[in-house]
């Protein structure tokens, strides 16, 4: 069920219906059997998974908080981290484990059969594992009790606006609210519209616009050269960061409605001066999880220069694994590992001092950022790497490289560029406080940005081909 369907604005519609009708302290019921409801319209068999997955850490959050000792405290946190990691390696990586295997052995002369189970990966698993061994973590350093009402944890492991592709919600954000459920609040609902609308306007306008021309380059990478290859990156870029974060804002937004603060998951990335800026506002709630429960774990910063350095590179790999079993992910996490790690440092010692214009610093980030996406979008590690010699290869002319395009994605890449323009006017404006006064102050103004954002859609929203949100794999 996908954000942008007709049987989600049904769901939506017919579940706010009920949610302002009945008493508050039977929503928290309500919510339970629309979220299984909603994931069950995936692939219902994996809501035992689900369930299981609740089960399980329900009573291990139990036991873990009654532990008396350190050492007890630690061996059922080992316990809880190694169950959830454990589930999470057989069904997203345990055949890349045997293929990985198999390859470096038939490198030292050897054969072995290494059978490919076929495992279908659970929609959303990454992103609800995380979210319980974050409960399971905040329980262990006592900054957070366990839930005793199995119901209420089975609604938080399974909040169905952000179930599938977050934002990976801390417990201490999300189970106060869900316990307070109320009923209608105008304010909310203007506000979780806005965000519905403008979470829309990204997916159906934007990345699904977009991914049309980049998906041609990149399926068929031997065809494509010089130009073609650097607009299908940028278009991918804008495509992921629209698609992805148009998932968030319509997650904000649905939650909103129900009286629900979600965690922001996204601050206008691609406005970064740096790498280490673009990661603390692209996907928030993954980064900050990782800086919080691994990279401050390992020493953070706190250690000599080589290990901090080791330290940032180590965590950024670590986050490439989690989007995939693929070394495409690995080295795009790499990438940005590294840079990180070159930038932490040149700021502590001073190698290189630059001060380069805001505009300059912005492109440079976003060129390396694009350049990333190469590996992360790449459907294997031999088409990145064809894709990279192509983009600096110009003796093909961009006219004749798209002679053979049909008419639609002629014209898709005709719009591609003033629709990332809109974008980034809007996401400009929405930068400035002084334009936020006026916008909020302004009612013309409000209905007016409503009814273009409105007509965009309708105008150029792609609803005959629905795609599933890219993030929905990881």
């Amino acid at each position: 069920m996908l954000f942008n369907s007709l049987h989600f604005i049904l769901f939506f519609i017919t579940y706010l219906i009920l949610f302002f009708s009945i008493p508050s302290k039977w929503k928290w019921m309500l919510l339970l059997v629309f979220s299984y409801y909603f994931y069950m319209t995936w692939k219902w068999q994996y809501v035992s998974l689900l369930l299981g997955l609740t089960v399980i850490n329900y009573f291990l959050a139990l036991y873990l908080d009654k532990a008396q000792t350190a050492k007890t405290r630690k061996y059922w946190l080992i316990i809880s981290v190694f169950i959830n990691v454990g589930i999470l390696f057989y069904f997203k990586y345990f055949n890349f484990f045997l293929s990985s295997v198999s390859k470096t052995v038939n490198l030292l002369g050897f054969t072995i059969p290494t059978p490919s189970l076929n495992i279908i990966l659970p929609l959303g698993i990454s992103f609800f594992v995380f979210q319980k061994l974050a409960y399971l973590i905040e329980i262990y350093y006592k900054r957070f009790s366990p839930e005793r009402n199995f119901g209420m944890f089975a609604v938080f492991c399974s909040y169905f606006p952000q179930l599938i592709a977050g934002p990976i919600e801390r417990p201490q954000n999300l189970l106060p609210q869900l316990r307070n459920l109320q009923g209608f609040n105008y304010n909310h609902a203007v506000l979780g519209l806005r965000l519905i609308l403008w979470g829309l306007f990204k997916k159906v306008v934007v990345a699904d616009r977009l991914c049309y021309f980049a998906n041609t380059v990149f399926n068929d990478p031997s065809h494509y050269y010089g130009l073609s290859v650097i607009i299908a990156t940028i278009f991918f870029s804008f495509q992921i960061y629209c698609d992805f974060s148009g998932y968030s804002d319509i997650a904000l937004g649905t939650a909103k409605m129900m009286g629900i603060e979600l965690m922001k998951n996204f601050n206008t990335p691609y406005f970064a001066k740096s790498i280490k800026e673009f990661w603390s506002r692209w996907h928030i709630s993954l980064s900050t999880w990782f800086r919080d429960y691994f990279y401050i774990q390992i020493g953070g910063n706190r250690v000599s220069l080589p290990r901090w350095a080791f330290n940032l590179f180590l965590t950024f790999l670590l986050s490439g694994i989690w989007h995939g079993a693929n070394w495409t992910f690995i080295i795009w996490g790499g990438i940005h590992g590294f840079v990180n790690a070159v930038e932490a440092l040149n700021d502590k010692v001073g190698w290189i001092k630059l001060n380069p214009p805001k505009i300059i610093a912005q492109i440079s980030t976003f060129s390396i950022v694009a350049f990333a996406w190469i590996f992360f979008r790449a459907n294997s590690l031999g088409d990145a790497i064809t894709l990279i010699k192509h983009s600096v290869n110009f003796s093909t002319p961009f006219i004749a490289q798209i002679k053979s395009l049909e008419m639609t994605q002629l014209y898709n890449l005709a719009i591609g560029f003033p629709i990332i323009i809109i974008l980034l006017t809007i996401e400009s404006w929405m930068q400035n406080p002084k334009y936020k006064v006026w916008f909020e102050q302004n009612r013309y103004l409000r209905w007016s940005s409503y009814l273009c954002l409105c007509l965009l859609i309708a105008v150029f929203g792609v609803f005959v081909e629905q795609s599933d949100f890219i993030y929905f794999q990881f």
